[in-house]
């Protein structure tokens, strides 16, 4: 608001301001001093955007003004005649320094001296890397023929790799995008170039280049700080019109903190379930639905290690520490030849380096838990480190509460994470990665939760030359939980199960030119099984110890692919994985009678196996996409792969639980095998400042897991009574339109998706609903996420989620009826009904710190309502028999708004 007083107008030549300002612009205060004074004022809108003004002058000096707006800013301004200027960090010279052409008799002032300031520093160094003339490879007189310039693209303040950087030149137009290392490669026609970079949130910049023979070019990019209207994003706009992968979404750790999320936390688990085509059956849960898959069907690689369990607190959190994350990856179909192990989707989760230029943390505090990270050089520009904890508080607040059952109840869990990368030289790097976290609970009962992850991977990067590249990797993951009551020590028990795998693979990458890309590789996996271990716990227990038989397996595989330019507008990948494996013994295997349902009772022999292998099964997996640009703006999308998996999750809930086990294929559980075809159109809208899009695909699902009526999970010696095999499928259309640009910017999506399986066994108990295709547990046709985000300034954001979704299949008792004398309750068939629809909207207001350089630390605020509606969605439906009757009842797990605040810091 800005108010003049009129007695001003007209007086051009004063050099005072009588104004009031009430959180003015600095446009709007720049506007009344013009007004009124005889001064014109030159300054870029990028550097003001965050300056509000509010305060009164009456007959001020204009200097004066300026003076207190810019006080504690890193603005600044000089007057030269009439006009003033305003720069930002440093002062212009409006004068020689006395002395500048020689000692004067006259004076014996010291000569003044100009301080480069680092923005000064960085700015010329900028500059001399553009105009300078790089060399590439030796000297010839022969400029016939082609040569590859590679290299790495790194973040010039930390060292970090950048990943999906546009590295081009445009005449000819032969382009590359850097890969998770930061590396590129590209093959050119000899002679002198301009090499062309861009990147999402970096300056843009390019290198002049004389390229003789093969060599090497790495190069530094700094971050860009866009003005709020500014069309940013600029390398990746297209990337979904042009690029070959289809189903596949990127999210960048900037994006996912902008969201409202429950209890404070970023959480790109959270994150990832407002994509289209992902969904989850409960609220408050981390497992992941994708395009009709169970959710042990997603393959959740956490650098390159396998995570068994992606959550803390029954999938209140996730286990990823959103301060050491880089970026996430979604691949939902075209799934690469590299890629295997799981039928419905990989997450790739990779974190990041730690900074290889100086000492730098960040960390956060919210009302359950607090984190910090600190990262640095260990030797500059070559070993850095990271380190990441997090932990919760939330046991004292639970013994605040006046709700006997949560007085009653504790929750806690903890996750560190380390990181060292070594440049040994150009040519070879290490990273080393571990991660742990543990959980404890007790939920208004004796009985405690405590279980853990770990995972470790050892990474060798080495150059061959510039076409080719390798990835040596070692990855160590296991999950572990235990169950335990203590209440009446004579049944005191001790329950637990563990899994354990360590895998090695090899990868290859090689760019023969401009048009072919080409992928190989080989994995191997060696899984260990403790499957339950039931033990008395105390010395008073009286119960009987039970220890099922462990269990082995290995998985390897084979793998190479082809990105193929066939002309400008049409690109095919063709792929083949070939995966074998092995059921390992020592372990006994039950043999059941023929002809009849396998059950305790049929059990016929039992045949003793030692190490060698008890079952094999092994097969191809075809990949292949093609993707055609119809035009600019626009293409078409196809792709078409099969994956196999041999672990499979037995669980009789619908959601993620920690007491959740994991079973490896053997001679009567077979691998599942899916098949998933896609289409896809995509147009980008208004300049590509607007992505559209339209996939459909549909999937089959050989040997699917499903259970008889009443099976029992747990401690079961001869599962393979109780599990059954189904045929499924699953198909769907997703609508997405998202702006990535601008001061407002955000997505919405659509899906409509189902998911049937069919169990037709050979007898009544092997067989579900009459042999007909139903609804899965996770089938829900129709889900619409509305995710928006608003800049006001550079310090002030606000976001707003809209999340709808069909309420989840169940099965409800429909009758009772009389047998012998017993009331007994009969049911529909299996998942006949839906609990109801799913809605919740989320908002969240970001505020920043100042933008001042030289602070101590630069911190925000978060402040955010989830549930803002307080809509009491249902996370299960249940039913209790009460005087003769069965009542039913709806459990919410967030039944009104949940209001939380969070300062974070980064210095």
């Amino acid at each position: 608001m800005l108010l003049l007083s009129g007695h001003t107008f007209g007086q051009r030549a004063s050099t005072r301001l009588t104004a009031t300002f009430d959180h003015a612009t600095f446009e709007q205060v720049a506007a009344a001093i013009e007004e009124q004074t005889i001064y014109r004022i030159s300054f870029n809108p990028v550097w003001t955007d965050s300056v509000f003004v509010t305060m009164s002058a009456s007959n001020e000096e204009v200097l004066a003004v300026l003076d207190k707006i810019f006080a504690n800013t890193d603005l600044h301004y000089n007057l030269y005649q009439q006009n003033i200027y305003i720069t930002k960090e440093r002062q212009i010279m409006t004068d020689l320094p006395v002395g500048y052409f020689g000692p004067e008799n006259k004076t014996t002032k010291p000569a003044a001296t100009f301080d480069y300031t680092d923005f000064e520093q960085r700015e010329k160094k900028i500059k001399l890397a553009e105009e300078k003339l790089y060399i590439i490879g030796t000297k010839t007189d022969n400029l016939q023929g082609k040569a590859t310039v590679a290299g790495t693209v790194r973040d010039s303040k930390s060292g970090e790799p950048v990943i999906g950087a546009s590295v081009f030149v445009e005449n000819p137009m032969i382009g590359a995008s850097t890969d998770q290392f930061g590396h590129y490669s590209l093959t050119l026609p000899k002679g002198q170039h301009i090499l062309k970079l861009k990147s999402i949130g970096m300056k843009n910049t390019h290198r002049q280049v004389m390229l003789y023979n093969n060599g090497r070019l790495d190069i530094e990019i700094e971050e860009d700080v866009t003005p709020l209207k500014e069309v940013v994003v600029e390398s990746d706009r297209d990337a979904r019109v042009t690029g070959m992968q289809m189903g596949m979404e990127k999210l960048d750790i900037k994006t996912m903190k902008q969201m409202p999320l429950a209890l404070g936390e970023t959480d790109i688990m959270k994150v990832v379930l407002t994509l289209p085509g992902v969904q989850t059956v409960g609220e408050g849960t981390t497992g992941l639905n994708v395009r009709g898959g169970a959710t042990n069907q997603n393959l959740i690689l956490y650098n390159d290690a396998t995570v068994y369990n992606p959550s803390h607190l029954f999938g209140f959190f996730s286990t990823f520490n959103p301060d050491v994350l880089k970026n996430v990856e979604l691949y939902k179909s075209g799934i690469n030849a590299e890629y295997g192990g799981r039928l419905s989707s990989v997450l790739d989760v990779h974190t990041r380096e730690g900074n290889l230029k100086k000492i730098s943390g960040s960390g956060g505090i919210s009302p359950i838990t607090g984190r910090f990270t600190l990262e640095g050089p260990i030797i500059k520009d070559r070993t850095s480190f990271l380190i990441g904890a997090r932990s919760t508080y939330s046991d004292w607040i639970l013994n605040r509460v006046k709700t006997k059952e949560l007085k009653n109840s504790s929750a806690s869990f903890y996750d560190l994470n380390a990181n060292i990368t070594h440049k040994i030289n150009d040519d070879n790097s290490l990273y080393l990665s571990g991660y742990m976290s543990k959980d404890h609970f007790k939920l208004n009962s004796d009985t405690a939760y405590r279980y853990s992850d770990r995972n470790a991977s050892l990474k060798w990067k080495h150059v061959f030359n510039t076409k080719l590249y390798g990835v040596l990797t070692g990855t160590y993951s296991k999950y572990e939980y235990t169950v335990n009551s203590a209440s009446n020590p004579v049944n005191a028990f001790q329950m637990s199960f563990a899994i354990r795998q360590l895998a090695a693979k090899a990868d290859f990458n090689y760019f023969p030119n401009a048009k072919h890309t080409l992928t190989a590789g080989a994995s191997m996996i060696h899984y260990g099984l403790s499957p339950g271990n039931y033990q008395p716990y105390g010395t008073e227990s009286l119960v009987v110890p039970n220890t099922l038989q462990k269990e082995q397996g290995r998985e390897s595989a084979i793998y190479i692919g082809e990105n193929f330019e066939v002309t400008p507008t049409l690109s095919v990948y063709a792929g083949l994985r070939y995966s074998y494996y092995q059921s390992l013994g020592p372990r006994d295997v039950y043999q059941y009678a023929s002809g009849v349902p396998r059950k305790e009772s049929t059990i016929q022999d039992t045949v003793h196996y030692n190490s060698g292998p008890i079952a094999t099964y092994h097969g191809a997996e075809p990949r292949f996409s093609v993707r055609y640009i119809v035009a600019e703006n626009s293409s078409v999308k196809f792709s078409y792969n099969r994956m196999r998996q041999y672990i499979q999750m037995l669980s009789n809930t619908t959601v993620i639980a920690p007491t959740d086990t994991w079973k490896l294929s053997d001679s009567y559980i077979p691998p599942q095998i899916g098949d998933q075809w896609s289409l896809g159109f995509y147009k980008n809208l208004r300049g590509n400042m607007i992505e559209t899009s339209v996939e459909a695909y549909y999937k089959k699902m050989h040997h699917a897991i499903d259970y008889k009526d009443g099976a029992s999970l747990l401690m079961n010696h001869h599962i393979e009574t109780d599990v059954l095999s189904a045929q499924g499928k699953a198909y769907g259309l997703e609508f997405m339109v998202k702006k990535a640009t601008g001061k407002l910017n955000g997505w919405v999506s659509y899906t409509y998706s189902r998911t049937l399986l069919k169990t037709a066994g050979p007898t009544s108990t092997e067989t579900i609903n009459r042999g007909v295709y139903y609804p899965s547990s996770y089938d829900k046709p129709h889900a619409v996420n509305f995710i928006g985000n608003y800049k006001f300034s550079r310090r002030f954001n606000f976001s707003l989620n809209v999340v709808y979704s069909t309420g989840r299949p169940i099965t409800l008792p429909i009758a009772k009826y009389d047998l012998g004398g017993t009331m007994r309750i009969y049911y529909s068939d299996r998942n006949a009904y839906r609990i109801p629809d799913y809605f919740r909207t989320d908002i969240s207001i970001n505020v920043e710190g100042n933008h001042k350089v030289r602070k101590l630390a630069h911190s925000s605020w978060t402040f955010a309502v989830y549930n803002l509606t307080g809509r009491q969605n249902a996370y299960s439906v249940y039913f209790v028999s009460e005087g003769g009757k069965i009542n039913g009842y709806k459990m919410s797990v967030f039944a009104r708004p949940i209001p939380t605040i969070t300062y974070n810091f980064k210095f």
